[in-house]
């Protein structure tokens, strides 16, 4: 399973990764999941209930950190619970090994295998987080990292918090999908498709598609504050969880270094506008992501040897980009501070001394 959030015991046997370089192809990533919703009228078997659910991520991963960062926002962390598993994992699965005795204390499991199996025994993809689990079974529910966040805007609303920012509006649902599947295919993945190509010509053609999305969000960043409208949406998550990451990883990592984030003006200071902004920086944790990346890509960097670069105090620099105007949350407020016991470890983020 093609995806740096997935482990998979049927890996080939020359990696220990879910996503690993095939020699003379391009990256594809498998992007078939467990499709089933958590909704308001319970109508696929999994309704809407606070404190059933728990929503099991890594920091490390971007897809997981999109539903860290909604979660945040709409303030859901009374009705979902979440747990956070280790920047690495093995073969066989991501690990709860961040927890005391490596097990998470509310599922009682070591490894998110656990909740798969326990509803598919003979689970054949890819072990990946974001996953939801329901509790009082212990079973997987959804990996479904796209609907995920949708259905925490849409079918979540009697829990969000006062004050909640509407992230996904009707009327502008249309071209926020255009512009996220844009960005997804070229951007989010796109990175995946340079780091992981198989040949010279697959990393060049994902290459050139990388940076012509990136001159394109560019130009398109450099008269408005946020992607789709005047507001912080779902797109904007869908593409700073990738920004964030551009000059730890992707540039050097990935080989994604036609130029680095910090050298594209509205990009740079729109994605350190996001990062100042409450529930966006403060759910990175810079020091996992280098970890994760560096460590478990084996084929692509064998030694494991983590970086100690870049400094991050330049994400505290001033933007400038309120004027341009917008608001960020509409007519909603910022969320409260991270609450106690999850909160980025000091020292892993320039947010937290």
């Amino acid at each position: 399973m093609q995806n740096s959030c997935v482990s998979n015991e049927s890996s080939e046997p020359t990696s220990t990764l879910g996503a690993y370089v095939t020699s003379g192809r391009e990256f594809t990533r498998d992007t078939n999941y467990i499709t089933d919703r958590i909704t308001r009228d319970g109508s696929g078997g999994y309704p809407v209930e606070s404190g059933r659910y728990r929503l099991v991520v890594s920091r490390a991963c971007p897809w997981a950190n999109r539903s860290i960062i909604v979660r945040r926002l709409l303030g859901l962390e009374d009705a979902i619970s979440m747990g956070v598993c280790g920047p690495t994992h093995d073969r066989r699965s991501w690990t709860f090994d961040l927890d005391p005795g490596g097990v998470d204390p509310v599922l009682g499991i070591p490894r998110i295998q656990d909740a798969y199996f326990a509803r598919f025994p003979d689970y054949p993809r890819g072990i990946t987080v974001p996953a939801i689990v329901d509790v009082p079974t212990g079973q997987v529910v959804t990996n479904d990292y796209p609907q995920i966040t949708l259905d925490f805007s849409t079918e979540w609303t009697q829990y969000h918090r006062p004050g909640a920012p509407d992230l996904y509006p009707d009327h502008l649902r249309a071209e926020i999908d255009e512009v996220a599947l844009a960005v997804f295919k070229d951007v989010n993945n796109g990175v995946y498709r340079c780091g992981f190509a198989g040949s010279q010509e697959a990393y060049e053609r994902a290459y050139h598609r990388l940076f012509g999305r990136l001159d394109w969000l560019e130009e398109r960043l450099a008269t408005q504050r946020y992607l789709v409208g005047d507001t912080i949406t779902e797109a904007d998550v869908r593409l700073f969880t990738t920004l964030v990451r551009f000059d730890p990883v992707y540039h050097g990592h990935f080989k994604c270094n036609r130029q680095k984030l910090i050298e594209f003006p509205a990009l740079w200071a729109y994605a350190r506008d996001l990062f100042q902004t409450p529930g966006f920086g403060d759910t990175i944790d810079f020091e996992q992501i280098k970890q994760h990346y560096y460590i478990v890509h084996e084929d692509i960097n064998p030694t494991k040897i983590v970086p100690l670069g870049p400094d991050l105090a330049n994400w505290l620099t001033p933007h400038h980009r309120e004027q341009l105007g917008g608001r960020p949350f509409g007519d909603g407020t910022p969320p409260e501070p991270v609450r106690e016991g999850e909160r980025v470890a000091a020292g892993h983020n320039p947010l937290v001394n």
